[in-house]
Formats: structure tokens, C-alpha cells, sequence
């Protein structure tokens, strides 16, 4: 790890034209809070998904934790790199990290023309995958960029088991709850609290109000926009917690 993280109340901030649509409050520097109120804070070091400073792709194996990050896209045209693991690729963290850190999660690549094209990066909480009980925490916090060619819009999406097929509830998966960010080329910090996280409309079965914290399986970071090249670096994530 880079640092022991010390509690932090986290300063309450809207970032203007960062997000699509609600559910989500983003801070540069200090961090944020609820845009329904009850500001957040740091957790301390037991709350660190990863920082990726040990240079593998396994999250830090703390409280619980230590499943694998990975790559995935499309079948209909569309490229990631690093290779993800169905072509036999294993995800590699990339020199150049939040704060002049070593490294941080990059995965790139070109999306396809289909109707539906998707181009991401995914972190299990646990390994083999399961369900992960963060009902402890608030939300998740992380830094993020895009490169200078790179499609701004971003979708953070955290599955839990009325989303994901490991619950074994949804006929219609992988809507899962999550926000659409508009990414810049600096890095910036987005804090995501659990409450304010949405299923997109329209489609999935279930469609709950909201996520269970109780039953989370990943975070992921995915890609959409139809023909759109896309680099996207990630850093520093980690769980928030409730403040007073």
C-alpha cells in the first residue's frame, strides 16, 4: 500500500457535468458526501480494495477479500487491452499512478458498431467469486482519468445478487447498480455513495430500489459509447464509511 489511510471527513461537492443522469457526488482533492445528505468519511486501512503499488493483479487480501481484476468486452468487434482472460490474457497494472504513485489500473481498446458494445475492467471482491458482505461501509471511493483520446463517458457498476447470475435471483442480469461519470484528462476523485446507486431503466430482472450491500460480488468500469476509442485509468479505490 502506498499509505495508511487516516479517517477523513469528507467535504460535501457536486462536480458540474462530471455525471449522466443522478446518483453519484465527486470531490477533487478532499473527497465528498451524499448528494441526500450525511457526509462520508475514510475507514481506515482494512477499507483498501486496492492501490495497486504491489504491481499484481489480486486486491489487497484484507477483511475478507481477495479475488482478481480482469478485463472483458464484447463479442461483436470490440478491443481491450490487457488481454482479457477469455483469450487467455491476465490483467497487469500500469506504471503511472494518482499522486505520482507507481502504478494504476489502465485498460483501453477500440468499441464496436454493434447495438450493444461494451469494452471494461472488473475487480471480484472475493476469489473464487462470491457474495461479499459491505454492509459495514458506505460506499466506494476511487481516482480516475482518461487519456487524451480517449470517450468520456464511464459507467461505475457494482453487481450484487439481485444483479449478478451469482445470486441466483435475476432472469435478466447484469443491470447492476452503478452511475455514468464523465471522466477528464486530470485525475480526480469519485466518491460513490451505496444509497445513491441506480439500475439504468428500461430493462433487468429485478429492478430493486436499492443495492444490498450485504451481497456485492465487484466493481466494474465499463465502456459504451458505439465506435469510441477508449483509455481509462484507475486508481486508489477503496470503501467509505458512514460520518457522524
Amino acid at each position: 500500500m502506498k499509505a495508511k489511510v487516516q479517517p477523513l471527513l469528507l467535504a460535501t461537492a457536486t462536480l458540474s457535468g462530471a455525471l449522466f443522469g443522478t446518483g453519484c457526488i465527486t470531490a477533487a482533492g478532499k473527497g465528498a458526501a451524499s448528494s441526500k445528505g450525511g457526509a462520508l468519511k475514510t475507514c481506515g486501512p482494512d477499507a483498501v480494495i486496492d492501490d495497486f503499488e504491489d504491481n499484481n493483479n489480486q486486491v489487497s487480501v484484507i477483511d475478507g477479500r481477495g479475488g482478481y481484476m480482469y478485463t472483458f468486452s464484447d463479442k461483436a468487434g470490440t478491443t481491450v487491452w490487457p488481454e482479457s482472460g477469455d483469450n487467455g490474457g491476465t490483467f497487469t497494472p500500469s506504471p503511472g499512478g494518482h499522486n505520482g504513485s507507481k502504478f494504476a489500473a489502465n485498460f483501453k481498446g477500440t468499441l464496436g458498431t454493434a447495438e450493444v458494445v461494451f469494452g471494461a475492467m472488473g475487480i471480484n471482491f472475493q476469489d473464487p467469486k462470491g457474495l461479499y458482505d459491505a454492509s459495514k461501509y458506505a460506499g466506494i471511493t476511487f481516482w480516475a482519468k482518461r487519456g487524451s483520446d480517449s470517450v468520456a463517458k464511464l459507467r461505475v457498476k457494482v453487481p450484487d445478487k439481485n444483479t449478478d447470475p451469482e445470486g441466483g435471483v435475476c432472469s435478466e442480469c447484469f443491470n447492476d447498480f452503478g452511475v455514468t461519470l464523465n471522466l477528464t484528462e486530470q485525475w480526480t476523485r469519485y466518491t460513490l455513495p451505496f444509497k445513491d446507486l441506480k439500475q439504468e431503466a428500461g430493462w433487468g430482472q429485478p429492478h430493486k430500489p436499492h443495492i444490498d450491500p450485504s451481497t456485492l460480488t465487484a466493481i466494474q468500469f465499463q465502456a459504451s459509447t458505439q465506435g469510441a476509442s477508449y483509455d481509462i485509468w484507475i486508481d486508489d479505490i477503496s470503501f467509505v464509511c458512514a460520518g457522524e
